[in-house]
């Protein structure tokens, strides 16, 4: 009330600098829940992302099936129609859209952490490249947000290079979540869809590969700094079979999204984690995070931890077509070296101390 009476006061005493004073100060005292409001887009834009990643393939199946026992089968049958003709579009490319990856949903949800995306080089659209991210977490939120979407500005950081992140070939399988995940950019990781956009897609292509995978998320917790990486040498092998260079990434605040049970080695819990990771190719994690209406409850909305990637330096990798195993230990070495590096040089710019260690296991 005393602000809008100060603003009334200056449009009678004429005086244009009481006027702005006092009408900057008009948001919040007008409208005190506009900050909340924003708070909740944020979280329904994150949870739309988790519940959309968990649920939408599986719900999306069952009511698929169930159309076609329904006056709507025709539709049913024109959509499996579509696509079983359109099944290998995933590993052909894709199909990206610029309109999806610019959606504002996007940026609540960066907001939410927040995250951010920073670039320490530049990178060659004369040049293919090979990202690794580290760590999984348990969403790879860091990830999705940087690659899957424009919410960071990855196009506007690194000009003329395109992202495509790669995530488990069995989500590609999955009717409407393989067409969501395909507009973002996104694509199976597996050989053949890799090597067209290595080799069949022109240059400037960045394929982002989560190294640690399914294993690493079963070690992620906050405060935790450890990598899967000492004998994940496949993506090297690669780099090398392409000509494509390789450029550590790392996500610092990535396992505070969330708090896991971690079950230790050699229990029942922890072998069952490990028998169902080899079926299902995920690592069937006991986590929590914040509930949706109370913030010291448990539920699925992540914790709103700010999340930072550092895009590292580039490694230039010469194309051999056969790599000997001495080639490939070679580069392995020196990409462990340089994501080392990478994490000992930022450390202490986001929240770690300086006796902090990354563990590589």
């Amino acid at each position: 009330m005393k602000t809008i009476l100060a603003a009334y006061s200056g449009v009678l005493k004429g005086t244009g600098s009481s006027i702005l004073s006092a009408l900057q100060d008009l948001p919040s005292a007008i409208w005190p829940c506009q900050s909340k409001m924003e708070k909740h887009l944020q979280v329904i834009s994150v949870l739309q992302w988790v519940v959309s990643f968990l649920a939408m393939g599986v719900a999306c199946t069952v009511l698929l099936v169930y159309t076609f026992c329904t006056d709507c089968w025709l539709i049913a049958a024109i959509y499996t129609a579509w696509l079983i003709v359109d099944w290998n579009t995933p590993k052909q490319g894709g199909r990206r859209s610029s309109w999806v990856r610019g959606w504002t949903v996007w940026t609540y949800f960066r907001d939410y952490f927040p995250i951010r995306l920073i670039k320490t080089h530049d990178l060659l659209p004369s040049r293919n490249y090979i990202f690794g991210y580290h760590p999984h977490g348990i969403f790879c939120f860091g990830a999705f947000c940087n690659f899957g979407t424009e919410a960071t500005g990855f196009s506007k950081k690194f000009p003329g290079i395109k992202p495509s992140l790669a995530t488990l070939a069995g989500n590609f399988r999955l009717p409407v979540l393989r067409d969501y995940l395909m507009s973002g950019g996104i694509c199976p990781v597996n050989k053949n869809s890799i090597d067209y956009l290595l080799s069949r897609n022109g240059t400037g292509n960045a394929v982002v590969i989560v190294v640690g995978g399914a294993a690493e998320s079963l070690h992620c917790a906050p405060g935790m700094n450890s990598v899967t990486l000492k004998n994940r040498k496949g993506f090297v092998r690669l780099a090398l079979q392409k000509g494509s260079d390789l450029v550590p990434v790392y996500s610092f605040g990535e396992n505070d999204a969330y708090k896991q049970v971690i079950f230790e080695e050699g229990t029942y819990w922890r072998a069952l984690q490990k028998r169902l990771q080899k079926i299902l190719g995920f690592a069937p994690c006991l986590f929590h995070g914040c509930g949706l209406f109370f913030g010291d409850s448990w539920g699925i909305v992540p914790y709103g931890k700010p999340i930072t990637t550092i895009v590292g330096e580039p490694i230039t990798v010469p194309k051999i077509e056969d790599p000997t195993d001495e080639m490939v230990d070679l580069y392995h070495s020196m990409y462990v070296k340089s994501l080392q590096c990478l994490f000992d040089k930022y450390k202490t710019r986001f929240g770690l101390k300086e006796n902090d260690i990354l563990y590589i296991q």
